[in-house]
């Protein structure tokens, strides 16, 4: 439960804990896909190096500043007053929440030069569009006086901007082109990222329902989020057995479930936040390991 009435300013690893690191594969692992999926669609051994590290760039600034507007909208709104997990900036009082804004919009302005130069090298200035897109979406997760998080639809905006937007957009901005292995994948990488959402919502979903956020896990019960977390989580190992009939190193994605499927029965019997916390951290450790065995498949 996070504290209230901290005395004195955040730490520099108050900081850090605020960016919630755990969730940064989310970012990265569409951005290993999309890469693999480009290498795939211009031939091997071609590789774009500065489009694939600047797409990384804006995948991780847009993680990290949703993380902290989510913080800085749930705080001052006292949706994490009875937290359960680690202690939010804002809601336990160690930073302002003026100071938690200006760190999220820090961020969001990083992402929007990543992907402002990557229009700049591509000429697709139609791209603009989607990026703004994405920080407007990624702010009124929690922002502003209707957040859509608060009414069900998180898993929805992760499925479509950090599964296919992500893969998608990484690949276009290499090649031009999208193909069946971009898609396929981001389809496979959103729907983990679902499941990273449900089982975070699970953990709180408690706190949630007393507080007034509706969120998937409180509009459908606990039995069935748990269930919709094992659908989400292991239907994408379909997609990679589709992959595996045309890139044989996809067999090695299937070592993934050594992570997967813990997390899955812990999910289905757990008892107490520790265990969904530590479902959590398998879940995001999948989605990292997914993107990068993959997407190291089609790449070589």
């Amino acid at each position: 439960m996070a504290a209230r009435g901290r005395s004195g300013p955040a730490t520099a690893a108050d900081w850090v804990s605020g960016a919630r690191l755990r969730t940064l594969p989310l970012a990265i692992a569409p951005v290993a896909l999309g890469t693999g999926a480009a290498i795939v669609a211009s031939g091997p051994g071609v590789f774009h190096p500065v489009r694939a590290v600047l797409a990384l760039v804006v995948a991780l600034c847009l993680q990290i500043g949703v993380n902290y507007a989510n913080d800085y909208s749930d705080g001052i709104r006292g949706t994490d007053a009875n937290r359960i997990g680690p202690a939010r900036l804002t809601g336990s009082g160690a930073a302002t929440p003026r100071s938690v804004l200006t760190v999220a919009l820090a961020f969001f302005g990083l992402a929007a030069l990543a992907g402002l130069t990557l229009v700049v090298l591509t000429g697709q200035w139609w791209l603009l569009l989607v990026g703004a897109t994405a920080i407007v979406a990624a702010w009124f997760y929690t922002g502003g006086r209707k957040p859509y998080g608060y009414f069900g639809l998180g898993e929805v905006f992760v499925f479509v901007f950090f599964g296919l937007v992500a893969t998608i957009g990484t690949t276009f901005v290499q090649v031009g082109t999208v193909n069946t292995e971009s898609w396929l994948s981001g389809v496979g990488i959103g729907l983990i990222a679902m499941a990273v959402l449900m089982v975070n919502n699970l953990r709180d979903l408690m706190p949630d329902k007393a507080s007034g956020k509706r969120t998937l896990a409180v509009l459908i019960g606990n039995r069935a989020a748990r269930i919709a977390f094992c659908v989400f989580l292991l239907v994408p190992f379909g997609i990679a057995g589709f992959f595996w009939l045309f890139y044989p190193l996809a067999g090695f994605t299937f070592f993934v479930l050594l992570l997967a499927l813990p997390a899955a029965v812990i999910t289905v019997t757990a008892k107490t936040s520790a265990e969904l916390i530590l479902v959590l951290k398998l879940t995001s450790f999948s989605a990292l390991a997914y993107g990068v065995l993959l997407g190291l498949a089609f790449a070589l």
